[in-house]
Order: structure tokens, then C-alpha cells, then sequence
């Protein structure tokens, strides 16, 4: 079987895309993948780190400078034209696109050869692109059952989960000990994604100067780009430990109390498998506002709670934090609905749907 895949921009979009490629290598010999990405963003250099074949294609998301714009729809017809010679020589069974930008030309160029493709969304609430490309794939497969309402009846929408759990599921948990923390004590793990946050980590310096008598820690993970600056003048108590970045964070989601965290899907997915009570803080500077959505449907069903970061202020929130952190009948309901969550083999659901689809030739 030979597949082109599609994702790009960001980890959220890269690594389901990668979790796909491999369980189909783990079940097909003979399958064969080439992957096509952005020729400046991450996936240009993670995808071919992991000997997967690349292809490179020149485009860029609009803007709102109109000149720009001429330009980018532009370099956007030429990838859409080098898409359709790639496909034209791979000759792929299936095209999957797995968000980002980067995946329109992509699925255009597949609609036009009448090949058979599916788009995976990994948000609540579907990005711009994948609104648009939905109409006239095979399949659109969804991260949350609650997605399917969001796309036209007309739709093939299938619930499938987010592929990256199956990675999720078989970490082993990270030791408190190997960063220097009591593994006696409770944890309290704060981060806001791998580049950090500046506006939410200046949020939270003074929430954490609040807890100096806590009786449990603190490890915030502040970014590569925040580190610095975030510690620069700042006198933090003994209880709070700061690192830049940390490699296992889904590994030590399981061995640690609470989180205090951004709300992009990846996130939630590793929070909801890690079976990890967390405050979400989503993003209010991402596309279509998805991490809103995504924290506000775990708030609805008491698997998390929310907090809007023009919310968040230091003495409510330790006093939050204080509360959740003692057991309190809020933090044991939230604990048993994780508990009891379903978490689906997503990884496994995409590679049968696809067979399927492909089988229908």
C-alpha cells in the first residue's frame, strides 16, 4: 500500500500524522509513505529524522496584507501544481491530510486525480482548511465525537480519536527524582507548550511567590524562548523548580497531581490518557479560538477545569489550586470522570477505516 500524507506548522498537526505512519508500518510490510510538508516550518526538519521520504512545497497561510496575499495564492497554485506531478509519479492508493495549511494543495491536487483521501481533525472545533477541504474527501476522521456537528451533513464524518494516544498509553511514567523533586510530596506541573508563553507566564509569577508555604511542588516548564527572562529578577520560593524544557512531559503528566496548562489538542490528549486533573488556560491567540473550545467541552463534562487567561488572577487561583491540591470533592469528581473516560485505540481506528475506503477502488 503507499499513502501521501500531509501536515504541517506545528507538533499538534506533525506528530498524529507520524503516529499514523507508523501504525501502518507496525501492520503493512509492504507500505510505502512519502510526506509532504512546508519548506521553513518544523515537519521540514522532524519528518525526515524519523527516514521517512519528504517533499517540500513553498507555501505560506494568508494574511491580511492584500500584496502578500497575491503572492501567497500564487506560490499556492504552483505547490498545488508540484502536488499533482508528485502524485502523478508516487501513484498513492490514499492521501491523508492532517492540518495545517500546508495540506490545500495537497488534498486539491488528490480531488483532482480522484484519489481516494481523508483529512484527520484534532481540534473541537475544525480549522478553516479542513471546513474547506471536508466537502468531497472520503472520510473526515475526528479527534472528539462532538467534532461531527460542525462539519455539513453531507460529510462523512467518522470518530476515530487522536492518534497520538496510543503513545500516550504506552509511556511509562517519569520519575519525580530525576529533576531533583520529593517524590514524597505532591506535584503541581505547569507549562504552556514547548516555545513557552511570556503572557501567561508574567500571569503567573505572582501566583508562585504564593506559594512559598504550599505543601506540595512546583514545576514549571517555561519554554526555550521564555527561560530566561522568566527567571531573570525573579526570586522564587524553595518549593518551585524551573526548567526550560521538558522531554517526557506526557510521562510526567502521570506521576504528578495537578497541571496548569495550555489547551491544544495534543495537550488535552495526553491530559485525558494520563488520566491527569488539570486547569486549562486556553490560548487566545490560535486560529478559530480552538483552545477555548477544547478546554470549555473537558469543563462541561467536569473532566477539567477552565480558566480564560484575561481570568486569571494570583490569590483566586491559589486559592484554586490550594483546594484541588487537598482532595477536595471537586478535584475526586473530576479524578473519577478521567477514570472512567473511554479513551478509544485511534491509531488502530484510522488504519481499518482506511483499508476500508481504499478496498472500496
Amino acid at each position: 500500500m503507499k499513502m501521501i500524507i500531509s501536515a504541517g506548522g506545528t507538533g499538534g498537526h506533525i506528530y498524529p500524522a507520524l503516529a499514523i505512519v507508523k501504525k501502518f508500518q507496525e501492520k503493512d510490510p509492504n507500505f510505502e509513505v512519502l510526506y509532504i510538508g512546508t519548506h521553513n516550518r518544523m515537519e521540514n526538519d522532524i519528518v525526515p529524522r524519523e527516514n521517512i521520504h519528504y517533499e517540500a512545497i513553498e507555501i505560506y497561510g494568508l494574511s491580511k496584507n492584500i500584496l502578500k496575499d497575491i503572492r501567497n495564492v500564487r506560490l499556492l497554485y504552483k505547490a498545488y501544481q508540484k502536488c499533482l506531478k508528485i502524485m502523478t509519479d508516487f501513484k498513492p492508493d490514499i492521501v491523508v491530510g492532517v492540518g495545517g495549511y500546508v495540506t490545500m494543495p495537497v488534498i486539491m491536487a488528490a480531488k483532482k486525480l480522484k484519489i481516494k483521501c481523508v483529512i484527520h481533525e484534532q481540534n473541537m472545533i475544525p480549522g478553516k482548511t479542513n471546513k474547506f477541504l471536508s466537502k468531497g474527501v472520503d472520510a473526515v476522521f475526528t479527534s472528539f465525537e462532538e467534532s461531527n456537528k460542525y462539519f455539513a451533513k453531507e460529510v462523512n464524518c467518522i470518530y476515530t480519536g487522536h492518534p497520538c494516544v496510543d503513545n500516550v498509553k504506552n509511556l511509562k511514567s517519569a520519575s519525580k527524582e530525576s529533576l531533583g523533586l520529593d517524590k514524597n510530596k505532591k506535584l503541581l506541573l505547569i507549562t504552556s507548550g514547548s516555545q513557552g508563553s511570556s503572557g501567561l507566564n508574567t500571569k503567573l509569577i505572582e501566583f508562585l511567590k504564593l506559594t512559598k508555604d504550599a505543601n506540595y511542588e512546583v514545576l514549571v516548564v517555561t519554554g526555550k524562548n521564555n527561560y530566561e527572562s522568566f527567571t531573570k529578577d525573579n526570586h522564587f520560593p524553595k518549593n518551585v523548580h524551573l526548567i526550560p524544557y521538558l522531554d517526557n512531559m506526557a510521562g510526567f503528566f502521570k506521576n504528578c497531581d495537578l497541571v496548569i496548562a495550555r489547551s491544544g489538542a495534543g495537550t488535552v490528549v495526553e491530559l485525558l490518557t494520563s488520566r491527569t486533573p488539570s486547569i486549562l488556560v486556553p490560548s487566545p491567540n490560535v486560529a478559530n479560538n480552538h483552545q477555548y473550545y477544547n478546554a470549555l467541552e473537558l469543563d462541561n463534562k467536569k473532566l477539567a477545569i477552565m480558566i480564560e487567561e484575561k481570568d486569571l488572577e494570583s490569590q483566586s487561583l491559589i486559592n484554586k489550586v490550594k483546594n484541588l491540591m487537598n482532595s477536595s470533592a471537586e478535584y475526586k469528581e473530576i479524578k473519577n470522570n478521567l477514570n472512567n473516560y473511554q479513551i478509544v485505540k485511534a491509531s488502530d481506528n484510522i488504519y481499518e477505516k482506511i483499508k476500508e475506503i481504499i478496498s472500496k477502488c
